[in-house]
């Protein structure tokens, strides 16, 4: 009976080709319905977010919470509570909102129509410039999410000046300059929060879709 070699058998086993689990189409296609998988989570969030937005402003809106509280800063940096400044403020506040649901209405249905393409999309290069696309409206959807709070403190913010002017007010500076930081530490605060929202909740979603796309890259390079 021959003598067994173990080293020369783990080397003929090493030197044995081995064989690929999965071809690329196949790879392609589970990729592919990864992909869309991930998608529809985004739109389905931003669904989600879209209607708690709307029924957290009506709720507001009509209980007038935004309302008293905007009052109240007004009048602790001294000025007189108006019919004037109260329909100014409330047609302002209410030309917001609907700014901006219109907006996440938009991102809603950019969402939905990037999952609608990648859903029919076949052809590899396709799938990877849909891919990309996607992340663009993602970081466009949380960028403009950003802008349009500090668009809505300033608004605010020149609103109070200009309602302190018009009544020829001349606040303390202590209150003014209390005001001011709060202003500016609310915002940061909320910019901060918001950042964290996106980067937990979208942040995981995206970071699987971009192991995705290098996979879909790498298929890509090996047909050329």
């Amino acid at each position: 009976m021959p003598e067994f070699d173990l080293d020369s058998f783990k080397k003929t086993w090493q030197e044995q080709p081995v064989q690929q689990k999965y071809d690329n189409n196949e790879i392609l296609q589970m990729l592919n319905r990864k992909s869309r998988n991930y998608v529809k989570y985004i739109f389905w969030i931003s669904v989600f977010e879209f209607i708690l937005f709307s029924v957290m402003g009506l709720f507001y809106f009509f209980k007038g919470e935004e309302t008293n509280g905007f009052l109240n800063v007004l009048e602790k940096l001294g000025a007189e509570k108006t019919p004037e400044i109260e329909n100014t403020f409330d047609n302002i506040y209410m030309i917001l909102k609907i700014l901006s649901l219109i907006i996440t209405a938009y991102f809603v249905y950019k969402f939905y129509q990037n999952y609608r393409k990648i859903r029919i999309e076949e052809n590899l290069k396709g799938l990877i410039t849909r891919i990309i696309q996607f992340k663009r409206t993602v970081n466009a959807f949380i960028l403009i999410s950003i802008l349009l709070l500090v668009a809505f403190t300033s608004i605010f913010t020149v609103f109070i000046i200009y309602s302190l002017n018009s009544q020829n007010i001349e606040p303390k500076n202590s209150d003014l300059t209390i005001f001011i930081i709060g202003v500016i530490l609310t915002t940061g605060l909320s910019i901060l929060l918001i950042w964290l929202y996106y980067r937990l909740v979208y942040g995981i979603i995206m970071k699987k879709l971009d192991k995705n796309l290098i996979q879909l890259k790498e298929i890509d390079s090996q047909e050329i």
